[in-house]
């Protein structure tokens, strides 16, 4: 599956991008078909935030306090080649991930996995009734090498244990 949602009626060089907010999702003539029928899971151990400082920006990385796989909610959509491409849908930041940026991650508790996935499950209201996001107490973040984010990077380079 690739980075980027585009559904294949949304032909040459309609956007792709790689979030769609959970407010307007299931409204959006670009979104709403995905939210009702073609939801995914996109599993990840955490995800990087880019904190403004004063002189610069500090990324940090946000994680499960247990060091737990996280899952995200995400939609898909065949694009115009065939192949499948997918968004990570966001909420407003909550918890201690609001101390670096304003929006995150839907990230998914575990009883809402199988319901995220279900397609009998289509109607806006139900899935908000039966999904629930992770608590936000179980997320924290640290600031990390600013080598994140620079190709050619080696990935060994311990990006994640310091700044």
């Amino acid at each position: 599956m690739w980075w980027g949602y585009r559904p294949k009626w949304a032909k040459g060089k309609a956007a792709q991008p790689i979030n769609a907010r959970v407010e307007t999702v299931a409204a959006s003539g670009y979104f709403n078909h995905a939210f009702a029928k073609q939801r995914c899971l996109i599993p990840a151990d955490g995800w990087f935030e880019w904190l403004a400082t004063e002189t610069s920006r500090q990324p940090h990385y946000l994680t499960r306090t247990d060091r737990e796989p996280i899952t995200f909610a995400g939609i898909y959509a065949e694009r115009e080649d065939g192949s499948l491409g997918c968004a990570i849908l966001t909420e407003p930041a909550r918890g201690s991930a609001a101390e670096v940026h304003d929006r995150m991650p839907l990230i998914l508790d575990d009883a809402s996995l199988a319901p995220w996935l279900d397609p009998d499950l289509t109607d806006r209201e139900t899935i908000r009734n039966v999904v629930r996001h992770l608590d936000a107490s179980l997320i924290e973040h640290w600031a990390v090498s600013r080598a994140v984010n620079r190709p050619g990077k080696d990935e060994n380079a311990g990006l994640i244990n310091s700044a």
